[in-house]
């Protein structure tokens, strides 16, 4: 089964098994890491904003026109953000780290 890294707000690493096809929302909650996705995946928040490791970023799809919109909103954006929900783990991404960025900005209740 494929793994993913998660470097959380306090930089503590985290290794977890990642099902294949499930989004990196999805796993982060499976296993109480602190992704919020207040919309619940459905694109409509940016509160499951990601930092992909560089290394690995070249290794993701493109994002969506509606996912860049909604990375328009998050805090701390850098080149390789992405939202957690839409990324969709496959064999291919075996390895992946991310890391959760200090902030987070809650559009849907700010």
């Amino acid at each position: 089964m494929p793994k993913i890294t998660f470097i959380e707000r306090d930089g503590n690493r985290r290794e977890v098994e990642a099902p294949v096809g499930l989004s990196i929302l999805e796993i982060a909650h499976r296993n109480s890491i602190d992704i919020e996705g207040a919309c619940e995946g459905s694109l409509a928040c940016s509160t499951c904003h990601v930092i992909v490791a560089p290394e690995d970023f070249e290794r993701l799809p493109d994002a969506a026109e509606e996912e860049e919109d909604m990375l328009d909103l998050a805090w701390g954006l850098t080149k390789t953000s992405r939202l957690g929900c839409q990324i969709i783990i496959t064999e291919e991404l075996d390895g992946l780290t991310v890391s959760l960025p200090t902030e987070v900005h809650n559009a849907l209740i700010d």
